[in-house]
């Protein structure tokens, strides 16, 4: 039943040209429907509504957060900018699919061309490899704030935080470009419906008539290369930093330092374990765990952590949240 609505969907949504399409050799100039969560469309006006909280929620945590760090010279420091920098990453992540999502759920908006699905997949796995990118940077720098806080200041320098902010940037882009040829380079000669709320490498290769193989090895490469290296890499940092603790003769000091590490480990948690149970879920759980989960899950690994973030450091960062009242002291008085 959910396939033939969506087929009634295409057929209302496309032009005339773009039908012709379908019966042609090529059926990417006819575009895409994203059909949403498949088996629960009569609940999408609801789950529109905490998608949408949280995504406003992410917007205005992560703006303030931003605004924080950047008014407040006490927080211009390597910690703050590389949190500056995830803030802004997650705001880009959730942007980058939560619009789409409330306009299918919303107005039944469901249509998107080729281009500009290969664009929302482009930018969602870009910046999800960025962020991961960001959470190793932050864990280098409280590997280095604990294991060897003498060469602190040397070590992380402006230079190098804009050589990191540069890598992470460059890296994500080379991983993820060529997935828009490997795309492209296949045909596709039936009706584009995916069944998700958004655009990702692996629903749209799914889509084409062609050997999908290479799509799919690359998929595995370039996640194992990119977020698997970095949890490897962020566990090894974390065992040194755990080691250099608890061999810290005062209890205040070895109490203040898993304090600052704790803030980076509730993030780490929450980014990781949510993509990471989805990947599991949908490689090795299909017969047994329903689609619709999958789906939910891969949405609320978009704009969870994004909301959650900037509440955890906030709290449990007492420079920040005295950044924050000084920000907002100053800007009560300016309206004055």
């Amino acid at each position: 039943m959910a396939q033939v609505r969506a087929l009634q969907k295409i057929m209302a949504l496309l032009s005339a040209d773009s039908l012709a399409a379908v019966n042609s050799s090529d059926t990417r100039t006819a575009g895409c429907l994203l059909t949403g969560i498949p088996g629960l469309e009569h609940l999408h006006i609801w789950f529109s509504i905490p998608f949408c909280t949280m995504y406003i929620a992410a917007l205005v945590g992560n703006g303030i957060l931003i605004s924080v760090i950047l008014s407040q010279p006490s927080l211009q420091e390597p910690m703050y900018i590389f949190l500056c920098m995830l803030a802004s990453a997650d705001i880009l992540l959730s942007t980058s699919t939560m619009p789409k999502v409330l306009a299918n759920f919303w107005l039944g908006s469901s249509y998107i061309s080729f281009d500009g699905c290969l664009t929302q997949m482009f930018f969602i796995h870009f910046l999800y490899v960025a962020d991961s990118a960001v959470l190793l940077a932050m864990a280098f720098d409280r590997y280095v704030a604990i294991c060897s806080p003498l060469r602190y200041a040397t070590i992380l320098t402006s230079k190098v935080i804009g050589k990191i902010a540069m890598a992470t940037l460059a890296r994500s882009f080379i991983i993820m470009f060529p997935s828009i040829f490997l795309l492209k380079r296949l045909h596709y000669c039936r009706i584009n419906i995916i069944a998700h709320t958004f655009c990702e490498h692996m629903g749209i290769a799914r889509l084409s008539c062609s050997d999908i193989s290479i799509n799919v090895w690359y998929g595995l490469a370039a996640a194992l290369l990119s977020t698997g290296l970095d949890i490897i890499l962020i566990a090894v940092s974390y065992i040194h930093i755990l080691r250099a603790v608890f061999h810290l003769s005062s209890g205040d000091a070895r109490s203040k330092a898993l304090s600052t590490c704790g803030s980076h480990l509730c993030v780490i948690l929450l980014f990781y374990i949510p993509a990471l149970f989805s990947v599991f879920a949908y490689r090795f759980g299909r017969k047994y765990i329903p689609r619709y989960v999958h789906i939910l899950l891969a949405n609320l690994y978009v704009v969870i952590p994004p909301m959650l973030n900037p509440i955890i450091y906030g709290v449990r960062t007492k420079q920040i949240m005295e950044g924050a009242r000084h920000l907002f002291s100053n800007l009560a008085k300016s309206s004055k």
